[in-house]
């Protein structure tokens, strides 16, 4: 019912979706951090942002959202690996952010009031023998989902129709985040069905229209089964649902590599961050983990 991407298509692949739906793991990746609601929600949706685009595509790594800015909110951070690993991260001044939403309580938790003037950027790591795939655009928008619309506008000049949402924690049950992502596939691609442009157009536009009549209620229907959620909005459509994909709160961060990290940090830099006693704490900023080097371990790195 959560935690899980389920890939769909359209009039025989003429249109390719990915409904996200995230409940534990985005309540396990906000936990422990204290984040404001307003940052809390671009968090959750970003993460959720983050599962519908990287679903989309074919890679085995990490695909990774940032978006960073010069508001309160400076920098939120999501990313994904291919097997489903998801892990994310937001950077706010308190100050600033309080500021902000004691003078525009209700336009104060649009994107260009939190994180202001900025980019946004997608990046896909495949490791240290392939190159890296990044796109960067400008960070406009009132909300994530016109982030990403524009990102598709501009970069993959894909037709791209998007809904996103985030709940904050009420009656008893944590955060919860799902995302609805449909794209028009080329006519050239493999196996797209042979349409008559006509045909092609009224299929996209009957899509996105359905789309739209979708209420964030139904969205979050813990009731509703995914796959039946799809059904009812585009049964007609010549849908077919394909296998879901689990996905799971889960930090990649280790001693080892934060071992590794620091043997390129000079020794005498590790000693000015070091406490009274001698040891130096790396915290990481994703699941609030943190590593401890005593004097003997600097030694021996």
């Amino acid at each position: 019912m959560h935690d899980l991407l389920l890939p769909f298509q359209l009039g025989a692949g003429a249109v390719r979706g990915r409904l996200v739906r995230l409940g534990p793991s985005v309540e396990t990746i906000l936990a422990g951090h204290h984040y404001p609601e307003p940052v809390g929600r671009l968090l959750a949706e970003a993460l959720a942002l983050t599962a519908a685009l990287a679903g989309s595509l074919k890679y085995d790594g990490i695909f990774t959202l940032q978006a960073q800015g010069d508001g309160p909110v400076s920098l939120v951070v999501a990313d994904v690996t291919s097997d489903g690993a998801l892990r994310g991260y937001a950077r706010f001044d308190a100050g600033r952010l309080d500021d902000l939403l004691a003078r525009e309580s209700g336009s104060g938790q649009t994107v260009p009031s939190l994180m202001g003037s900025g980019h946004l950027a997608f990046t896909v790591d495949q490791g240290p023998d392939t190159e890296r795939y990044q796109g960067i655009v400008e960070l406009a928008g009132a909300t994530m989902a016109e982030c990403a619309h524009l990102y598709f506008r501009q970069s993959e000049q894909l037709e791209t129709s998007l809904m996103l949402s985030a709940q904050a924690p009420a009656a008893g049950r944590g955060w919860q985040t799902a995302a609805l992502m449909i794209q028009r596939m080329p006519a050239d691609l493999p196996g797209h069905p042979i349409l008559v442009a006509e045909e092609a157009e009224d299929g996209w536009r009957r899509a996105a229209i359905l789309l739209s009549s979708l209420t964030e209620a139904e969205l979050h229907d813990q009731t509703l089964d995914p796959a039946r959620l799809l059904w009812r909005l585009y049964h007609g459509e010549d849908l077919r649902v394909f296998d879901p994909h689990p996905l799971a709160a889960r930090c990649r961060c280790s001693r080892d590599k934060v071992a590794r990290a620091l043997r390129f940090v000079a020794r005498a830099e590790l000693d000015d961050l070091a406490e009274e006693d001698g040891r130096v704490v790396v915290s990481c900023e994703f699941c609030h983990t943190d590593y401890v080097f005593g004097r003997e371990d600097l030694d021996r790195l």
